[in-house]
């Protein structure tokens, strides 16, 4: 038995298998673990693993590790460590070894003709197989709000809100305020600005470090204007409703640090007629906005 147990030690150990044989594995322990396209609870969700889920890794990064993942596009996904453990896991070969050199010393009673061949199969059917991993991939969705400023007088500040569901199009939300005067006609002006917009997401960028999604979009802008030409009475006060359209493009970054929260800019031209002479609206302008995602 002893000879027989040595034979099949130096078999496996001299196996091409049994170089690089153990892998890095992450176990899922939570009820159910997020897949996420990067390193960021606010990227896209492509799958959830449930508990007991035994997922390859592909790098450990930290808060995150790199999964394989084959119903994503480029074939990865980033689950958060909290949701589970990693371990080194044994091949199937070096649990049969294992099994062999620790077979209990009875099996040695049978002729030494026979032993082998009727411990061979049984050993096999005894090893534990691992567990297979199971991938769902439910419909999912991003909502952000945040804040932004800029625009094409410059001086905007409103609150924004975005939606993006799952084929790349989404829906975006601006309600802002300006205050400025004019170089060529007297008083103040006032403006609120409502702006639904359809966005689109480009192809992004996805690595270790951040998340780039670029996006086109275009949509209305509503304004609602007040003149002002006198310091403190309201009766030089003049409001005035205006619409137009406007288009524009730009990029949204999200850093694995920062979970959540995704940093936006980009550049655009309104078109919009002017609500009071000598005081423009519209024209090209470029702003900043940021984002928390809730969902």
């Amino acid at each position: 038995m002893i000879r027989h147990a040595a034979a099949v030690a130096v078999a496996v150990l001299l196996s091409p298998s049994w170089s690089f044989a153990q892998t890095t594995q992450f176990t899922v322990k939570a009820e159910s673990a997020t897949v996420h396209k990067s390193p960021s609870t606010g990227s896209p969700t492509i799958g959830r693993a449930p508990r007991g889920t035994v997922l390859v890794v592909a790098r450990d990064i930290g808060s995150w590790v790199r999964i394989v993942w084959p119903d994503a596009e480029d074939g990865v996904g980033y689950v958060h460590q909290s949701k589970g453990t990693i371990a080194q896991r044994s091949t199937r070969e070096e649990r049969l070894a294992a099994a062999f050199v620790d077979a209990p010393a009875a099996s040695g009673s049978a002729p030494r003709s026979t032993a082998g061949a009727a411990a061979t199969p049984n050993v096999a059917e005894d090893v534990p197989m691992s567990a297979r991993t199971t991938y769902v991939a439910p419909p999912t969705h991003s909502v952000g709000l945040g804040g932004r400023m800029g625009g094409p007088t410059m001086g905007d500040f409103g609150v924004t809100a975005r939606v993006w569901s799952r084929n790349r199009l989404g829906i975006q939300l601006e309600v802002s305020h300006s205050a400025f005067t004019s170089p060529v006609a007297p008083g103040r002006l006032t403006s609120m600005q409502f702006a639904p917009s359809v966005i689109y997401s480009l192809r992004d960028h996805v690595t270790d470090n951040v998340w780039v999604r670029p996006y086109l979009g275009t949509g209305a802008a509503l304004h609602r204007s007040s003149l002002r030409t006198g310091p403190t009475d309201a009766s030089g006060s003049v409001t005035e409703n205006t619409y137009g359209l406007r288009t524009f493009g730009g990029a949204e970054v999200t850093f694995p640090s920062v979970a959540r929260f995704a940093v936006s800019a980009d550049v655009g031209y309104l078109w919009s007629r002017q609500p009071f002479p000598g005081f423009e609206l519209g024209g090209l302008g470029f702003s900043v906005s940021g984002h928390w995602y809730v969902k």
